[in-house]
This record gives C-alpha cells, structure tokens and sequence, in this order.
C-alpha cells in the first residue's frame, strides 16, 4: 500500500460525485461502495480516501494522504483556522463544483452594502474566511459561528446578517434573504503533500495530473467541422473562439472550398455559428471532446 498513491476525497455529495466522474474520466476504474472508507484503483496504483470535506486539508498537510481533492472554501477555512501551520502545496484548479461564498441579509432591510455590517453579528459555517475578510475591509463586526442553517439567523435574531454558499440564491430567497456581496469564489482544486513522492509514486502522479488535465481542457472545448469558401478562410478563423491554427483540407471536386476542422477550447454560441455562416460556412457540425492531451 505505501507504493501505491493515496487520494482524499470527499465522501458524499455533490463535490463527490464530480470528484468520482472526473477521476473516471482519467481512465481510473474502481467501486465506491456504501459507507467504506477506501476505494481502490483497479488500474493503477491508486487508493483513494474517502472522508468529509474539511478532513480532506488535513489529511493532506499531515501526509496521510498525497493528494486530496477538495473546494477552496473548505481549504481557505482549514488553513486561515490552522493559524497558517498547515503547508499544502494547490496543485490545478479542477474546474468543477464552482460555487461562491457571499454575504446576504434580509431583503429590503437596514443592510445592503458591507459598510452596513458596521457593529453587527454575521452567521456563518466560515468564520475564519469571514473573520479575514472583515478585517482586510476594516469591517466592526462579529462572525458568529453556525454549523447549519446558517440562512435562518436573520429570521430568529441570532444575526444581522448571514455568510454562506450561494448557488442558484433559491435558499436565501425562500428564506427572505439577499445576496450582497460575493468575497470568495471556489471551485474544486488538487492539493498535494509537501512531501517529497517515491518514484513510483511520482511517476503515477505525473501521469494522473496529464490526463487530469486533459479532461479539465476538454470541458467546455467542441470539435468544429465545417465547409466554406478559401476566400473566407482568414475571417473564418478569427470567428473560432479559442482555436489556434485550424487544419484546412482542400475539397475534391472543388477548387474554390476547403473543409476546415478546429478544436475550440471556448464557449461555441449560436451566434458563433451564424456569424460562421455569414461568412459562407456550411455544413457546421460542432462535436463534444471527451478527453484531450496537449
């Protein structure tokens, strides 16, 4: 076991799924299976641990585990809380499980700007994020830790004012509640040990970091096939969001289209395609990328 690498990720929930999917994406074959604690890579010398999320920094900086993979809100709180002992090394930003934490308060009540927080108590599962934050602003306030429902402290008077994970914002608005101002957005990222990786380990690091990153560039980027006029080649190509140098193939039979074929590695509107077709494209065919290597 000690030649194989070990991976912290969260247990359950929606950071979970997406950490499963993403690693399955990277080839990696394995069963999670009820409330066990280990999974092991079938394919590659790979364990993965599985814990709740703010256990996930710790096991990392202790060297428990070589990796983890967790959101920056519960890394940002783990570290600030640690008082700034805790060394890990963030890796890559994953690109999943986006979130943001933000301040919000009652709709159409005293407060809506963080100069109104001024001499308040703000609820919040993240008081040492919160706590920086005040303090960077020079903000008189007093977070005051909660663990859960954290958005029903306005209504019965423990707090002000609330910091918490946004997402869609249902959660506050059923609650009364409005977002004000953002002061941290997260996404999933790989952490690593400082600790120096045994050859072995290193070269399956090395090789789950490539193809990590190859599905990280493959989200979001489409494969363009399309027809169009030499004429039009050069417009055509500063049309392509995020495309380098598009192969163009000449068309038998023809001597005045080519087929072009780009990978996009930004967003593909319908407007891009009209704008494609203003300029003589046919036959757009946009295509999924599953994984991609540089």
């Amino acid at each position: 076991m000690t030649d194989r690498l070990r991976i912290a990720v969260q247990k359950k929930g929606r950071l979970a799924d997406e950490s499963f999917a993403a690693l399955k994406k990277c080839g990696l074959k394995f069963t999670v299976r009820g409330d066990g604690l280990l999974a092991r890579v079938k394919n590659m010398p790979i364990d993965l641990f599985l814990v709740r999320d703010d256990d996930i920094p710790n096991f990392v900086a202790s060297g428990v585990s070589d990796l983890g993979i967790v959101g920056e809100n519960v890394l940002l709180e783990e570290v600030l809380s640690s008082g700034g002992r805790m060394k890990i090394d963030t890796e890559r930003r994953l690109g999943f499980s986006k979130c943001r934490l933000a301040l919000a308060s009652i709709e159409k009540g005293p407060i809506s700007r963080v100069e109104d927080l001024k001499g308040t108590k703000i609820a919040t599962s993240y008081p040492s994020i919160l706590a920086k934050y005040l303090q960077d602003n020079k903000i008189d306030a007093t977070p005051i830790e909660m663990k859960g429902a954290v958005e029903l402290a306005p209504r019965i008077g423990v707090a002000a004012a609330i910091c918490d994970l946004v997402s869609s914002g249902a959660t506050l608005e059923a609650n009364g509640l409005k977002a004000f101002k953002t002061i941290l957005e997260s996404e999933a990222v790989l952490i690593k040990s400082l600790e120096t990786l045994s050859p072995s380990k290193q070269d399956t690091y090395d090789r789950l970091v490539s193809r990590l990153d190859g599905v990280v560039r493959s989200r979001g980027s489409k494969y363009i096939m399309l027809n169009a006029p030499k004429s039009q080649i050069e417009n055509i190509t500063k049309i392509l969001p995020g495309s380098d140098a598009p192969t163009i193939i000449p068309l038998g039979g023809s001597d005045d289209l080519v087929a072009v074929q780009a990978v996009c590695t930004e967003n593909v509107f319908w407007e891009t395609l009209e704008a494609l077709q203003d300029h003589g494209a046919r036959s757009i065919l946009v295509l999924p990328i599953e994984k991609m290597l540089a």
